[in-house]
C-alpha cells in the first residue's frame, strides 16, 4: 500500500508526533544534502539521511517504520551530530533519528540483535556507529 502526499500527511499526525518528539521543524530542511554528504556512516544505511528527513516532512510513515525501506537507516544512524553541525538550517536530523526510533518503539518494533550483525560488517563499521548502536538498543 502506497501512501498519497497530501496536506494531510505534510501536516498529519505522523509528522506532528516526530516534531513534537523531536523538537525539530521538518520543513525547515530545504535539502541541500550537507546532512549526507557529512554522514561517517551514509555508506552502510539503505537510503541517505537526507531522504530521511525528506520522507518524514513527507508524511510517508510506511517507509520510515518497521519495514520500511528507510527502517533501517533509522536504527544505524550514529548519532555522531556531524549532520546536525553541517546543517545551515539548524536541523538537528539525529533528534529526528531518536524520534523515529521511540515511535518504532512506541509502536512495538523489536528491537534488533547486536550479535546477529554480521562480523565483517562490525569490523568495517565506525566505532561511533558501534557505541552508538550499543547505547540504543541495549537496556
Amino acid at each position: 500500500m502506497h501512501t498519497l502526499i497530501s496536506i494531510d500527511t505534510v501536516r498529519g499526525p505522523f509528522v506532528r508526533e516526530i516534531e513534537e518528539i523531536s523538537g525539530q521543524n521538518l520543513l525547515a530542511c530545504n535539502q541541500c544534502g550537507m546532512c549526507s554528504a557529512g554522514c561517517p556512516v551514509a555508506s552502510a544505511m539503505d537510503m541517505l539521511p537526507s531522504q530521511v528527513i525528506r520522507l518524514a516532512q513527507l508524511g510517508m510513515e510506511e517507509a520510515l517504520t518497521a519495514g520500511g525501506r528507510g527502517d533501517t537507516t533509522v536504527w544505524l544512524c550514529a548519532s555522531c551530530l556531524a549532520c546536525a553541525t553541517r546543517c545551515p538550517k539548524g536541523v538537528d536530523l539525529p533528534r529526528v533519528m531518536e524520534a523515529l526510533r521511540q515511535i518504532q518503539l512506541r509502536r512495538g518494533a523489536v528491537r534488533m540483535d547486536l550479535d546477529a550483525l554480521p562480523p565483517q560488517l562490525a569490523r568495517a563499521l565506525p566505532q561511533v556507529a558501534i557505541v552508538g548502536a550499543y547505547r540504543k538498543y541495549l537496556k
